[in-house]
């Protein structure tokens, strides 16, 4: 209390505003605290040492808060805010946003000294951006990048690479952090898809501690679906002075070197490395190859046998190095939920042969349900849609005798297929009847078809939810024979399965086409893919990571997100 009575010129007791007040008679009265006619938002809450000591006059000669005995028996309420103590102007202002506090500081002098508290700025960190760190402490500065990637990343890099020198928080306020890192890179916050060509991948930039770092998370090794997700950090963003903050690139081996950031558009941000020297090794780029592969595969050259994956492998090695940590980011949501998803949409790594594993979105459109990838390869880029689940159609699969063999499956799905075949032709006759109808009649007489189109949708979802009600909980399941999949430890009960298709190509995306397949679901966090045309099953697993600042807006929003991932994939 004495600390905000002080800030804001009035003494640290009501003696002084007494002594205030009697001056202020003495005087023959004063006016009203003059206006702040600073304009800019990162100067709120500063000002000269001249314009304190003149401020301070002027409140001192402001209008005093009565007292009781002046304001009756009963008293009165404060008539403004500058009657209420400063105490209780910092709480109420470190209740409001952010953004509001600049325009607050140019009301009057007043506002602006009591916003230099810092207990105001630390506030709206914490609950706007989640620091909850004391700049005070240098003990735990800097832990966000040095421990945490130095003990639970890379256990061989040592901490002292990656935090060569310590900000300089002993001198640092929280205002400036907000002002200077958080407020300035606030758009950058949430969840991206770097354009690496077909490769994709997954960006979570977060506030973490003191800095915002740019996380890459990375599917575990393959075949291994059910491990959890790596992550590596590619850049950092914080103030090694007041006023300054500073982008660095983490990529390399050789520690934090100088980057920069620039945001492209809306919903777009690029990144690009000023010292690349920093990413070579002196073993050349044999060296760069060997690292890079027990990195991304966990394992060496000699390990893989299939030559064809050899040549993949290569492939992305020589096409994401190229880009040296300079790429551009584009802004994906994870999917809204509804109480009618079969199961919660998200992500999951899924096993996709030679490539290895790759990131998955599974998003639930009505009765339909989407597989979105967000890493992809060279037949199958990132962004293009990978799987399509007939929501409406459920499969029921045959003993667990037959289903060992691959052609009493086919046959089941084969005839799913002409049925589904016939009913959108017959859902196009109806709709260009009804356009026919529309055309001749009033709109009062194309109401009915309407009405009779949304009843046979609703018998049809009262058929489709009858059906799911009547399956199992659960009922064996098991491969057939001749059916490839990079992981055995699959489960062996599902719960039910669907009709759908996936999208397969040639290298290049060339003659994508969409064949039939089975969609088996096991539990509420893994669920498989049967293709029908390449005799092979995949298998997906939820990433349980919780990616902060990444929930859609809206659902028209996701939607349009899907659309703009999938037209640059295409």
């Amino acid at each position: 209390m004495a600390v905000c009575a002080r800030l804001c010129g009035v003494g640290p007791a009501r003696g002084c505003r007494r002594r205030g007040a009697a001056r202020e008679q003495r005087r023959g009265g004063a006016g009203d605290s003059e206006p702040d006619t600073d304009t800019d938002p990162e100067e709120a809450g500063g000002g000269g040492a001249a314009e304190d000591e003149e401020a301070a006059e002027r409140i001192e000669g402001g209008r005093p808060a009565p007292h009781p005995a002046e304001a009756g028996p009963a008293g009165r309420a404060p008539l403004s805010l500058l009657e209420l103590p400063p105490e209780l102007l910092v709480q109420i202002f470190g209740s409001l946003p952010g953004t509001d506090l600049p325009s607050l500081a140019r009301v009057c002098t007043t506002f602006r000294r009591i916003l230099r508290t810092d207990t105001i700025w630390r506030r709206r960190c914490r609950e706007e951006y989640g620091v909850c760190e004391n700049l005070r402490k240098l003990e735990i500065t800097g832990v966000s990048c040095r421990d945490v990637y130095a003990k639970r990343i890379n256990p061989r890099v040592k901490s002292g690479r990656f935090m060569k020198i310590l900000p300089d928080y002993e001198h640092m306020e929280y205002r400036d952090v907000y002002t200077c890192l958080l407020h300035r890179y606030r758009h950058i916050l949430g969840l991206w898809q770097p354009d690496i060509g077909p490769y994709g991948g997954l960006l979570n930039v977060v506030v973490d501690g003191l800095f915002i770092i740019g996380w890459m998370y990375l599917p575990p090794h393959d075949p291994h679906v059910d491990d959890p997700m790596r992550f590596k950090p590619l850049f950092r963003i914080h103030l090694m002075e007041r006023k300054c903050a500073t982008v660095e690139c983490m990529y390399g081996h050789k520690g934090p070197h100088n980057g920069h950031i620039q945001i492209v558009k809306k919903d777009e941000f690029s990144t690009k490395c000023n010292q690349t020297d920093h990413h070579r090794m002196s073993g050349g780029r044999q060296e760069e190859f060997r690292t890079w592969l027990r990195e991304e595969w966990g394992r060496t050259l000699e390990d893989i046998f299939h030559e064809h994956m050899q040549e993949l492998i290569l492939m992305k090695f020589i096409y994401t190095s190229q880009y040296d940590n300079c790429l551009t980011y584009r802004r994906i949501y994870l999917p809204p939920s509804s109480p009618d998803d079969l199961i919660k949409p998200g992500l999951f790594k899924g096993t996709y042969g030679s490539h290895g594993l790759e990131i998955v979105m599974l998003s639930f459109h009505g009765k339909k349900a989407k597989g979105t990838k967000i890493t992809g390869d060279p037949n199958i880029p990132a962004g293009q849609q990978t799987v399509e689940i007939d929501l409406a159609h459920p499969l029921q699969l045959p003993d667990i005798e037959n289903l060992r063999d691959f052609s009493e499956l086919s046959r089941i799905v084969l005839e799913v297929q002409e049925q589904v075949r016939r009913e959108e032709q017959e859902q196009e006759h109806r709709q260009e009847e009804e356009d026919c109808s529309q055309q001749a009649a009033s709109q009062p007489a194309a109401k009915p078809l309407g009405e009779e189109g949304a009843e046979g949708e609703e018998t049809a979802a009262g058929a489709e939810g009858t059906t799911q009600d009547k399956a199992p909980a659960s009922q064996p399941f098991v491969l057939p024979m001749g059916v490839i999949s990079r992981n055995e430890d699959y489960p062996r009960t599902c719960r039910i399965c669907f009709y759908g298709t996936g999208l397969i190509a040639g290298h290049g995306f060339t003659s994508p086409e969409r064949t039939p397949g089975v969609f088996v679901l096991f539990d509420d966090d893994r669920f498989g893919f049967i293709w029908l045309e390449l005799k092979s099953f995949s298998l997906y697993s939820r990433i349980k990571v919780s990616f902060q600042n990444a929930e859609a807006p809206s659902r028209e929003a996701f939607d349009e997100m899907l659309k703009n991932i999938q037209s640059l994939a295409t």
